[in-house]
This record gives C-alpha cells, structure tokens and sequence, in this order.
C-alpha cells in the first residue's frame, strides 16, 4: 500500500475521519511535548503524540498497524497515568477519557482497514 486509500463507502470515509483525527490530535502533542520536555518535564507527549500521527498515516494507507499502533499508546497510557497520578478518579480522567473514546473509535476501524488490505493484497495479486 505505497498511497493513501481511496474511501468509497460511508465506512471507509469514517475510518478516513478517525485516521486524520489522530493526526490533528497527535501533532499538538509532539510539538508541545517537545516544549514540556525541553523545560524538563516527561517524554510521555513527545513519545505518544509520535506514535499517535504514526497510526494516522498508517490508518489513511488502509493498514490495520495504524489503529494497532494507537491501541498500543493507548494501553501504554494507563500505566504512564497511574505513575504520574495514582489512583486519584480526578487527575486520571482528563489523561485516560479522551485518549480512551478514540481507542473505540479506532477499534471500530479495525474490520473496514482489514478489508481494504484484502482488496489491496487481491489487487497486487492480479498485478
């Protein structure tokens, strides 16, 4: 898959949306990540938001190691969260909510990318 996809039904036009989204979302992170950590704070943002515009770029080239690559961040979040806060409901909610509904929405995508890479492996085949 060297190009992006081409979405042609409402599902894959959703999968589109959530892919860009991540990008929109992760950039902030790398940018003011690397500030926060330029002033001596965690690598965490630097180190998620990268992870996050990767699965992005993954996920707008129809590959399922896109939405992969997110949940992987996503499930590194919780362990990150609980270190730095504890079990305090409060200061995990902002660091876990948000970052949490998009990991359903990327698992949503999950079966409408893999069933673009069988197109594309059908149509390299053919090829």
């Amino acid at each position: 898959m060297a190009g992006l996809f081409r979405p042609r039904r409402a599902s894959e036009w959703a999968t589109c949306a959530v892919a860009v989204l991540l990008i929109v979302l992760g950039l902030p992170l790398v940018i003011m990540g690397t500030e926060l950590a330029l002033l001596g704070g965690s690598l965490y943002y630097i180190l998620a938001g990268i992870a996050i515009v990767a699965g992005g770029i993954l996920m707008l080239r129809g590959s399922v190691a896109g939405a992969l690559l997110y949940l992987l961040a996503w499930l590194l979040t919780w362990p990150w969260a609980l270190w730095e806060v504890g079990f305090d409901g409060w200061a995990l909610l902002p660091r876990l909510l948000g970052p949490t509904l998009i990991a359903v929405l990327v698992v949503l995508t999950i079966p409408v990318l893999r069933h673009l890479q069988k197109i594309a492996m059908a149509e390299k085949d053919i090829a």
